[in-house]
């Protein structure tokens, strides 16, 4: 297990009486970029929280990083993993800047409360170049688009060096224009040498990028595929995962899923 960046064996969670995670298997390995696919009760969220720390596992080996859940003090977590969801995009305060938001997480805050060093303030430039924040550095949040808060917030994880970074749907609420942006943002991101491990948490096949080189899929809390994504995106496997008839057209490197008609009588 030490030479994978984060591995489970064998993890179940039950809550509140009910197992939402069963007897999940599966590892991910340095240069390896995964998404993670299910449609919704399916237990991805339940997995994040599991790697996150935020969930305490029922059953199974747990292994983030080198750290192994109840052998290693994993209260450090957070400064090597770094989450993005629409959770942490709500917590934002409105008239926060670009530039606080993106600084605050040197500090693992939000809505930082301190005072910036010059060091920070030159750390949240840089990140801002990277993530293509620059021209909105200096704007609150409130009047950002939904994409442009999508990128300061990578910005804002990526400026504490994490190892792992989680994107759970970052494409959730974009329009179809900020999303192709968007898209093309994360793909440079994750084609990136020297940078963090990424997993893509998504129900789209349209938003996995030529960059990413796994595909976990999840169904009733169980692993249906953990493959490369040549392998795992195929019509019948995700069939059999969303529980609907579909096809998977691939073109140039990146994908598209129609879901076949059904007969019946119009409503």
């Amino acid at each position: 297990m030490s030479s994978d960046l984060l591995s489970v064996h064998g993890l179940s969670v039950t809550r509140g009486g009910t197992t939402v995670l069963r007897k999940v298997t599966w590892s991910m390995k340095p240069g390896e970029r995964w998404v993670i696919m299910g449609a919704n009760g399916s237990g991805k969220t339940s997995l994040l929280s599991v790697l996150t720390g935020l969930l305490v596992p029922t059953e199974g080996a747990v292994q983030v990083l080198g750290q192994v859940y109840g052998e290693d003090d994993w209260s450090h977590l957070k400064t090597i993993v770094s989450l993005v969801s629409s959770s942490l995009r709500q917590m934002v305060q409105e008239h926060e800047t670009a530039l606080e938001v993106i600084g605050s997480g040197r500090y693992g805050q939000v809505n930082f409360w301190g005072k910036f060093t010059p060091a920070d303030i030159a750390a949240a430039h840089k990140m801002a170049r990277l993530v293509r924040a620059e021209p909105i550095l200096h704007r609150p949040w409130a009047v950002l688009s939904q994409g442009e808060r999508q990128r300061v917030l990578i910005g804002r994880a990526l400026i504490a060096k994490p190892q792992l970074l989680i994107l759970d749907e970052p494409c959730a609420g974009l329009d179809p224009a900020a999303r192709e942006q968007f898209l093309i943002f994360l793909d440079h991101l994750a084609s990136q040498s020297g940078g963090p491990a990424i997993i893509l948490v998504t129900h789209h096949v349209e938003e996995i990028t030529p960059a990413f080189t796994h595909v976990l899929g999840l169904k009733a809390g169980r692993v249906l595929v953990a493959d490369r994504k040549e392998i795992a995106l195929q019509s019948d496997v995700l069939s059999r995962l969303f529980s609907a008839p579909v096809e998977v057209l691939t073109k140039d490197g990146h994908y598209e899923l129609k879901v076949a008609a059904r007969r019946g009588r119009a409503m």
